[in-house]
């Protein structure tokens, strides 16, 4: 029983941040009960990216090891808005933006969780029941200092910023999720420390066992320093289309594959372990990338999507070939001509100007093959182009 407990815990413990506490986690595996195992997601966007399945992948270890997965949407608590991390009190969400980013999160997690061993639910099951009266008496089981010592809470409070009273709800109603689920161990990334620790003292005082918690790290996204995120645009949507997820991959350095090895792949840590010492026996990190950028996109497509994702990739980048379809755009030049960096936009291959302005001095962008170097340079009306940013963005541009 030794060996099986120290095997679930090796799986369990990879890639985590830290386990609350390891001691107690070892007790309920060797008491060979099925533990419910709870992680929440706030929709608050319709898509998922690589950086929320980092969760995901682990809830699939505990599926593995055989117990219960409880994949617990805040439909309830996203219309608060988790004030983690935030300077500034978050816009609520409407209840119909919620119940529509909810329905696409459970397409999407089923590429990772096993449909049958997972129980998806939603905290307004209970929460949409509490009365007023029982708010308050949850309400009552913690208190303002303990609420401060939050980092981004004892920030604003100093800095005179407001911290509106519906944000102090938040932990505790996620708290109380754990209540309501009576979970064993709870899922968070590092930055929900906080939260998930308000739910091992709501149990304690609803007189049940406390959740061990265990916390993720953040991924960092496809500039490696900053945590993936959509608003910064340095994210990999899980639904992108094969070609696109691929090749986002395959731009990541070859320090940060490493990362996304340990916190995104089902490989094995011997198969990982092997692929380092094939690159430091001289092999090159873009074939060992290769196996990340397949794996990650078969998972989320098919294993032919992957392969045609890597035969595109190959041809695109490693042969000079143009994608075998571009998307067309038309633009308009009131003046009969337009500046390029107003095109990079209005083409959306740039999200700004000052994007469009950067790529053309770093040398990253080309007009039917031909660098572009002068961020001024204007394109004249009634002719098409083939322009070209950095390595995987394309459009055929029509001037009128």
């Amino acid at each position: 029983m030794t060996i099986a407990i120290d095997e679930s815990m090796a799986l369990i413990t990879r890639g985590v941040d830290e386990v609350i506490r390891e001691s107690e986690l070892k007790e309920r595996l060797a008491s060979g009960n099925t533990l419910k195992i709870k992680a929440g997601f706030d929709p608050t966007a319709p898509d998922l990216h690589l950086g929320h399945t980092v969760l995901i992948n682990k809830m699939r270890h505990f599926q593995d090891l055989g117990h219960e997965v409880i994949f617990l949407i805040g439909d309830f608590t996203g219309m608060i808005g988790d004030p983690t991390g935030k300077s500034a009190t978050r816009p609520p969400l409407s209840r119909e933006q919620v119940i529509e980013n909810a329905k696409t999160y459970e397409e999407q997690i089923f590429k990772i969780l096993e449909p049958e061993k997972t129980l998806i639910m939603f905290n307004s099951s209970w929460m949409g029941e509490m009365q007023a009266a029982d708010l308050v008496q949850l309400a009552a089981k913690h208190t303002v200092a303990r609420m401060l010592e939050r980092d981004d809470f004892s920030a604003r409070y100093r800095n005179r910023q407001p911290i509106a009273i519906h944000e102090f709800l938040y932990p505790l109603i996620q708290g109380y999720d754990s209540v309501a689920l009576h979970a064993d161990v709870e899922l968070g990334g590092t930055d929900q420390k906080f939260n998930l620790l308000v739910g091992r003292e709501l149990q304690k005082q609803f007189g049940q066992a406390p959740q061990v918690v265990v916390t993720m790290p953040l991924l960092e996204g496809l500039d490696g320093v900053q945590k993936m995120s959509k608003s910064i645009d340095n994210y990999v949507g899980i639904t992108e289309p094969p070609n696109e997820l691929f090749g986002k991959l395959m731009s990541i350095s070859d320090t940060l594959m490493w990362r996304y090895f340990e916190l995104l792949s089902f490989r094995s840590k011997n198969e990982i372990e092997l692929f380092k010492q094939e690159i430091d026996s001289g092999a090159n990190p873009r074939d060992v990338k290769f196996q990340l950028a397949e794996e990650l996109t078969e998972r989320f497509h098919s294993r032919a999507a992957a392969q045609n994702a890597k035969k595109e990739f190959i041809n695109r980048f490693q042969k000079g070939a143009m994608p075998s379809e571009i998307p067309e755009k038309e633009l308009n030049a009131a003046d009969g001509c337009l500046g390029i960096s107003v095109v990079l936009k209005q083409a959306e291959l740039t999200t700004s100007t000052s994007e469009a302005r950067r790529m053309v001095q770093q040398g990253a962008v080309r007009i039917d093959g031909e660098r572009v170097e002068d961020y001024e340079f204007e394109l004249a009306a009634g002719a098409s182009h083939v322009i070209q940013v950095g390595k995987r963005r394309f459009a055929r541009v029509t001037i009128k």
